[in-house]
């Protein structure tokens, strides 16, 4: 029988390691790529060094400077970190054109077509990442993407540090169970805190004991998820690697310099939102069934509901809408808000479709729509809005109301 060879490649504190290269005496020190820690800013990502403190990603930038207060903070360019992601990306392509790419910083590679080892081809990737593009970067290899992830996730658990672990993890084809076996179940794909508190009220702590339990038995406590458990915890994963990221949902958020109890201000907000959320959804030619809104408070509880629409939609007045009454569903006057967002899913296709011969008020909306949409293309965001809705003559001035958070680094 012909295994598999997967490899799950992931690049270590890539927005540090990046930083590193524009800058090298940041190597070895304790420093973070970040907002800043007198207003709302988190933490993007953390050096290995830093991270000996407790500092992590999607950390309030004011507490990593509590656990050390000569951190350095570098505000980062997301623009740079883009075009170097780019660029590992065209080595893993040169490499197989089977890549699944899952972040910025992270991707399955599907090499079963090559010759070589799976081993040997990983340490080849490696070594050209390292000394080439010099990009420290970690990798799991496997016969399937599940163990693949988690072989790295277990690597670099192993070579922690204050430098980047650097490191290949490899399960043999065929040793998929034994590898998973004495692991916490919470290691395995899917498995959450609640999840794991369930498997644990029933005796089961580790992926080996999950894989002792009966299918059927898992089957009757958990429906069609504990056929999945069973199979998981075998370390059985069909998945293909998928060249194609299917987009299961799209979100906006802001995250306030300044608490928010302000009703008109978050309205606004909920309408910016709304409209970045819907020319995105356009530009894919999606239409949405599924409409969420997103709410922390300054405690950090977050609050999520969602609504689901009887027909789908993607313009922005009917997006606003929905989330409006989302909002005032869940929100009292005077509660302060630190951070609020819209999102959407259940997603079809959009463009193209029929309109009754009496819709023509929904032809006359979608084809405004699609004016508005080429007006802020081309002329920004801001250059037109709907009526009542107050708009800044200058982006600067909201991005300095309003922090948008980016992505993340591991």
């Amino acid at each position: 029988m012909k295994h598999r060879k997967i490899l799950h490649f992931d690049l270590d504190a890539f927005f540090c390691s990046v930083e590193e290269n524009r800058d090298p005496a940041l190597r070895g020190k304790t420093f973070v790529v970040g907002g800043s820690p007198t207003g709302r800013g988190v933490v993007a990502a953390a050096s290995y060094a830093a991270r000996q403190y407790g500092i992590h990603s999607a950390m309030p930038m004011a507490r990593a400077v509590q656990r050390y207060p000569d951190l350095i903070i570098i505000r980062g360019q997301h623009g740079n970190y883009g075009e170097v992601s780019r660029q590992v990306m065209t080595y893993l392509e040169n490499l197989s054109p089977l890549v699944q790419k899952l972040s910025i910083d992270e991707a399955f590679i599907d090499v079963s077509d090559l010759p070589d080892r799976a081993s040997d081809i990983a340490r080849n990737l490696q070594r050209q990442i390292n000394r080439e593009l010099n990009l420290p970067c970690s990798l799991g290899v496997a016969a399937n993407k599940l163990v693949a992830k988690i072989a790295n996730n277990i690597g670099k658990a192993e070579k922690r540090g204050n430098r980047p672990p650097n490191v290949i993890k490899i399960v043999p084809p065929g040793q998929e169970a034994a590898f998973l076996a004495p692991l916490p179940v919470k290691e395995l794909w899917g498995v959450g805190p609640k999840m794991a508190e369930k498997l644990n009220k029933l005796g089961i702590t580790t992926i080996g004991e999950l894989a002792a339990w009966p299918d059927a038995g898992l089957v009757e406590r958990f429906g069609k998820w504990g056929a999945d458990l069973a199979r998981r915890s075998k370390g059985i994963d069909d998945r293909p690697v998928s060249t194609e990221r299917e987009v299961k949902s799209i979100s906006n958020e802001t995250t306030f310099t300044k608490d928010v109890i302000d009703q008109r201000k978050l309205e606004q907000t909920l309408r910016r939102l709304s409209e970045s959320v819907g020319s995105r959804l356009r530009k894919q030619s999606l239409v949405a069934n599924t409409i969420k809104l997103k709410l922390r408070w300054p405690d950090f509880t977050t609050l999520s509901r969602q609504t689901t629409v009887s027909q789908p939609i993607s313009s922005d007045d009917q997006i606003y809408n929905e989330i409006k009454a989302l909002f005032h569903a869940n929100w009292h006057a005077g509660k302060p808000v630190r951070l609020i967002g819209v999102g959407v899913s259940g997603f079809s296709e959009g463009m193209g479709r029929q309109i009754g011969l009496w819709d023509v008020q929904a032809e006359e909306t979608e084809q405004l729509q699609q004016t508005l949409d080429s007006l802020r293309d081309k002329f920004g965001k801001d250059v037109i809005g709907k009526a009542g809705v107050q708009r800044s003559t200058s982006r600067a001035k909201w991005d300095d109301d309003n922090k948008i958070n980016g992505p993340t680094s591991s």
